[in-house]
């Protein structure tokens, strides 16, 4: 079994302009064990980059190595370049001069970055003003305004209110109005609908549309949530195991996925038969991967080469890549290997 002809070296797939936020074999370490393993990726400007994956992909620590912002103990090496400048091993400095002007965090936990000691509209403004020379008159204008596109009622008396008068939904918007607040190229958000009913869920992600349509900023989405990555985003990265198993038009990956992880995980998301069909197998730890294709031990079509080697992202067609030995051996569709017959 020969395979396909693997991706050359620095090529992405892409084409067309540059892209706002270029990432080349990121790596994240810690304790000489590899977190996320070369991984490389595009996000072009205005378009929303879903990245997806089980728990331990590597998916929040591959957008806190774009932020600059890794616990501490992790290091991050590659080339992470947004908007032509090189951001991996920068300095502090340059991460503060670039974190709100340029690139934005809303966290999946509100509370983790609202104080409870201060209004809301006061923590704006000041996000505000730590980027813009303005008045706190002028700061404050400016918060209520972000206020008010969030989708706050009375966003003027609201902003003099504290977090904890917010339920959970507004404090997200809350926190989105403090990242956006700038109006940044791009919006890192991480699992941020997480702990939301579907209906605020769904009223978050319309914002960070909204935004994307007002300012032009693009938005790279941490989720595990493969229904949000098809009704929010263009493309859509999969990850396994801190690398990349599949990568594309998002439409096209989730309804035609063709490595088998990602097949899975489709597969997985929706009922067919008389039962959920589920990948079975648990991921590895990034300190025990096995020999080879780090899924291949939960693959049912892995094979000799699938254990012997890990594969590289092979060119799929349609701008796509697949990490996997077998392509054009597999069933068409892959998530057949998940679901009973």
């Amino acid at each position: 079994m020969t395979g396909p002809e693997p991706l050359l070296a620095g090529r992405s797939g892409m084409t067309g302009t540059e892209p706002l936020l270029a990432v080349r074999d990121l790596r994240v370490t810690g304790r000489d064990t590899e977190l996320v393993r070369g991984l490389s990726f595009e996000v072009n400007r205005g378009e929303m980059l879903a990245v997806v994956g089980e728990s331990g992909a590597g998916k929040s620590l591959t957008a806190r190595a774009v932020l600059g912002l890794l616990p501490p103990g992790l290091r991050a090496s590659g080339s992470v370049r947004l908007d032509g400048q090189e951001l991996c091993g920068a300095p502090q400095r340059l991460y503060q001069r670039v974190r709100g002007r340029l690139v934005a965090f809303v966290p999946q936990d509100a509370l983790s970055v609202l104080s409870p000691v201060h209004t809301v509209g006061d923590q704006i403004a000041l996000a505000a003003r730590s980027v813009r020379r303005l008045s706190r008159g002028a700061a404050m204008e400016r918060a209520v305004a972000a206020l008010d596109r969030a989708g706050i009622p009375d966003a003027a008396r609201r902003a003099r209110a504290y977090p904890h008068e917010f339920s959970g939904g507004m404090r997200q918007r809350v926190v989105i109005a403090m990242a956006t607040v700038n109006d940044p190229a791009l919006v890192i958000a991480d699992e941020p609908t997480t702990a939301l009913d579907p209906l605020v869920q769904d009223r978050v992600l319309r914002m960070l549309g909204e935004l994307r349509e007002r300012s032009g900023a693009a938005v790279l989405l941490v989720t595990h949530d493969l229904a949000v990555a098809a009704a929010h985003a263009e493309r859509v990265l999969v990850m396994y195991a801190g690398r990349l198993a599949e990568s594309g038009p998002v439409g096209e990956v989730l309804s035609h996925p063709r490595a088998p992880y990602t097949g899975g995980l489709v597969a997985s998301a929706r009922m067919t038969g008389r039962r959920l069909p589920s990948i079975g197998g648990s991921p590895p730890s990034a300190g025990a991967l096995p020999p080879g294709c780090a899924f291949a031990p939960r693959c049912p079509a892995a094979a000799d080469a699938c254990r012997a080697r890990e594969p590289q992202p092979y060119e799929a067609g349609d701008g796509r890549l697949a990490a996997c030995h077998r392509l054009g051996e597999l069933p068409d569709p892959v998530t057949e290997l998940f679901e009973e017959s």
